[in-house]
């Protein structure tokens, strides 16, 4: 990681010990919308320091292995400027606590949501990318804060944060051993790390009026406490939580993760696309509220600060929402255990390209829009026309929709049809 300073400690331990205990299974949907709007947000100076303040931040840097770094001095007013950023969107499924109340109680910390935020150097593109829980991939030695070292070892990705909270004990060391397992796998630089809980997101979509999607059938889920009617709806935190959640039941899918890893990236496209079309980035009071909301749930490493965010946020204030990218890895069965999957060699190409900060799947970004106002008319104005007789009206063309978690997919794509 960037940063060279100390662990921030909470004014008050209790407070910090409570929300690292709060951690949840589907913090990393409710951080994939903070990650992409709060960047897209340019009135997030004025409350820089409140905001700053809510977060929860433990220092990775010395567990991290380095990765080849840009040797350019950074601009003190965007440490990132003509760089790209790659963040680490972790969920665990700790539940107890406040979450508990939520989600369920349940012993140990898992990781059960990894997704990896890439923003291209040239700020015009963001994509995310779902890793699945079930890949199997190389697992490196981690290093612990209390001194220990894991073996490297071969096993499913969701065990590397498992490994580093088991061994280690904090959510420095579970990080850490992630975010080693992702740039050994991958070849890509992380540059910061965030988890987010439970009760954030069920804020963070209130603070929003809630989500409107279309829901092509009824969902239902006892599991998750999830009951929706097919049509569009509008979801409130608890009803989204529970959407993103559900794995079984009716109208859910096949019950795998792999399947739910769709339903997370339609959630947070209709969140982003909720932000986008209201006036919250430029509302103070409502970009307040959220950003409080998004913040107030997060645990990062000491160097993501407001600040940095500041400085992303300027540049990235155009962006089209073609250019806002949700895609799965490439993923199989794995010729070992037909229930675990393994990466195929289009991911080796996903990963190149973003390492190259060129399009994950090498198509060309969005180019936006340009309205020219017609010219003026310089001829006599034209004599009515007599009515024409009315014609038979043609049948919509079928709309086109994309398969999230199966096909990459933008904002602007249409993913159900109610």
């Amino acid at each position: 990681m960037t940063s060279r300073h100390a662990a921030v400690q909470r004014p008050r331990a209790a407070r910090h010990s409570r929300r690292l205990r709060s951690h949840g299974v589907l913090r990393g949907v409710a951080l994939g919308v903070a990650a992409v709007v709060v960047f897209g947000a340019s009135g997030v100076a004025a409350v820089a320091a409140k905001l700053n303040g809510n977060m929860d931040k433990v220092d990775v840097s010395a567990l991290v292995n380095p990765m080849p770094s840009a040797t350019t001095e950074p601009d003190p007013d965007d440490p990132n400027a003509g760089q790209a950023v790659n963040l680490l969107i972790l969920g665990s499924d700790q539940r107890d606590g406040v979450n508990a109340e939520i989600g369920g109680e349940a012993a140990g910390m898992r990781s059960d949501t990894s997704m990896v935020l890439h923003i291209s150097a040239d700020r015009s593109r963001v994509e995310l990318v779902s890793i699945p829980r079930d890949s199997l991939v190389d697992i490196p030695a981690c290093t612990m804060t209390n001194g220990k070292t894991t073996r490297a070892t071969h096993g499913m990705f969701n065990s590397a944060f498992a490994t580093g909270w088991d061994n280690g004990g904090d959510m420095t060391s579970a990080a850490a051993c992630t975010i080693n397992t992702v740039q050994q796998n991958t070849g890509l630089t992380i540059n910061h790390f965030v988890v987010v809980d439970f009760a954030g997101f069920q804020q963070m979509v209130n603070s929003i009026g809630g989500v409107p999607m279309c829901i092509p059938t009824a969902m239902k889920s006892d599991m998750a406490g999830l009951s929706l009617e097919a049509g569009f709806q509008t979801l409130d935190g608890p009803t989204a939580l529970a959407y993103a959640r559900a794995r079984k039941g009716q109208g859910i899918g096949d019950g795998s993760d792999t399947n739910r890893i769709g339903n997370q990236q339609k959630l947070i496209a209709a969140m982003v696309r909720e932000v986008l079309s209201r006036d919250v980035l430029t509302n103070p009071q409502k970009l307040i509220s959220f950003l409080s909301a998004a913040t107030g749930s997060l645990t990062t490493d000491t160097g993501m600060s407001i600040g940095n965010m500041t400085g992303l946020a300027y540049n990235l204030r155009n962006i089209n929402g073609g250019n806002i990218t949700f895609m799965t890895i490439p993923f199989a069965p794995a010729k070992s255990d037909p229930n675990r999957v393994e990466w195929t060699s289009e991911a080796d190409v996903v990963w190149a390209n973003i390492a190259a900060d060129v399009p994950a799947l090498g198509e060309e970004p969005v180019a936006p829009e340009v309205t020219t106002p017609p010219p003026a008319s310089t001829t006599a104005p034209v004599e009515p026309v007599a009515p024409v007789e009315p014609v038979e009206p043609v049948a919509p063309a079928p709309v086109e929709t994309k398969k999230a978690g199966q096909e990459a997919f933008s904002v602007d794509d249409t993913t159900d049809v109610c």
